[in-house]
């Protein structure tokens, strides 16, 4: 069997640099965005960070750690999606586990408990010794609680309030239909008045009419006499 050449040696560290050169810019700029990472550089960090990804997707330390640097910058909805990118690139336990409990972090920071709460639990079932997923699951349940209280609270003051904005309007309507009652009433006494007056004023007329008529009377008696008085002579009557 032949040994190498010297040639061909050098060619096979060639190719063989060529090959271990990925890895290795991958592993580069990890440490980089850790170093970024640790002068809490998160920006900078998650630039490294994604620049490894685009040579080796998928790749559980840089999508983790890309995961806290999103996380640093309150990019939660971004954050818990690459946890969820770890839970999918790994079976190792323990990093489930830390990714879980991340995803935990990621929703209590948005004040959506429920979500936390299942994250925390995903993350003891892993690692039941996680005294920190233990302490984050205890506060969790507690602003649940808290949370659900307060919103009963508000759906409470807010049918008491409906409430007592439909006693107003039956108060209101109430009122209304008192003074319409009132009204109607007054209405009515006025009418009965205006007959009332209507009768004083046909009674007041007619006596009028009747001393009018009764003097007319006396009057025309009167006439009647008077011309007979002095009617002339020789008249017959007929």
């Amino acid at each position: 069997m032949k040994t190498p050449t010297v040639a061909m040696c050098i060619i096979v560290l060639v190719l063989l640099a060529r090959t271990s050169t990925p890895a290795q810019s991958v592993r580069s700029l990890v440490n980089g965005g850790n170093d970024l990472y640790k002068e809490q550089k998160f920006t900078d960090a998650e630039v490294n960070y994604r620049k490894a990804l685009e040579k080796e997707k998928g790749q559980t330390q840089a999508t983790y750690n890309l995961g806290n640097s999103l996380y640093k910058q309150q990019k939660q909805a971004e954050a818990a999606k690459e946890y969820e990118n770890v839970l999918h690139a790994t079976t190792d336990s323990p990093t489930q586990s830390q990714s879980y409990y991340n995803i935990g972090n990621t929703f209590a920071q948005g004040q959506d408990y429920q979500n936390a709460i299942k994250g925390y639990i995903n993350a003891l079932k892993l690692n039941p010794d996680d005294a920190d997923a233990k302490y984050n699951l205890s506060y969790a349940l507690r602003m649940l609680k808290q949370q659900q209280q307060q919103q009963q609270n508000k759906n409470n003051d807010k049918k008491q309030d409906q409430k007592n904005k439909q006693d107003q309007k039956k108060q209101d309507q109430n009122k209304q239909d008192q003074q319409q009652q009132q009204n109607k009433k007054d209405q009515q006494q006025q009418k009965q008045q205006a007959k009332q007056q209507e009768r004083q004023i046909s009674k007041a007329e007619a006596e009028r009419i009747l001393a009018v008529l009764k003097n007319n009377e006396r009057d025309v008696q009167k006439k009647l006499r008077t011309k007979a008085a002095v009617r002339p002579r020789g008249e017959k009557d007929w």
